[in-house]
């Protein structure tokens, strides 16, 4: 069985660990973090602090913007929109890594305390009960101080998150 994770797409390309982990992993991605890439990808504001590194996680976002437009992936990626909730088949992005699209809607469920992405996140992880996996610090901190019911990981922690869920099925 693989691991699943709530997260966004722009992670995969700016945290190449994800894409080769050490066991099958599912990421469940909102539909509106794949537009997002489109504006990441055209936006002059740098992603990272280092041009070097910006440069990387621009030429990455390229490629995954280019592999999702293939015309398999964005067959099943489409197939999903039309309804809310709905979800891609996978898209396979290695040997252990897929990830599946999900037609996820924002309904302002938690307030002002989150962005519409954040709050696409967070329900998205509700609803499929699967863990957020993000690098935003301040998000983890907002779900934990908001009493968000749902389980949250840093990007720092994912080979710990995967050993984690590896000791829960065998128990």
């Amino acid at each position: 069985m693989s691991r699943q994770f709530v997260t966004e797409a722009v992670m995969m390309a700016i945290y190449g660990q994800l894409l080769v982990p050490q066991s099958p992993v599912e990421y469940i991605v909102p539909y509106t973090t794949i537009m997002e890439l489109y504006e990441l990808r055209d936006s002059d504001e740098p992603l990272m602090n280092r041009a070097d590194d910006d440069q990387h996680v621009k030429s990455k976002i390229r490629e995954l913007i280019a592999y999702f437009e293939e015309p398999l992936n964005s067959k099943k990626i489409n197939r999903c929109l039309s309804v809310p909730w709905a979800k891609s088949s996978g898209i396979l992005l290695g040997e252990r890594a897929q990830v599946t699209i999900i037609n996820s809607v924002d309904n302002a469920a938690y307030g002002e305390a989150f962005d519409p992405i954040e709050t696409e996140l967070l329900l998205t992880s509700v609803r499929e009960k699967v863990p957020v996996l993000t690098d935003q610090f301040e998000l983890i901190q907002r779900i934990i101080e908001g009493g968000i019911p749902v389980q949250v990981y840093d990007i720092d922690d994912f080979e710990f998150a995967m050993e984690e869920e590896t000791f829960r099925s065998s128990q």
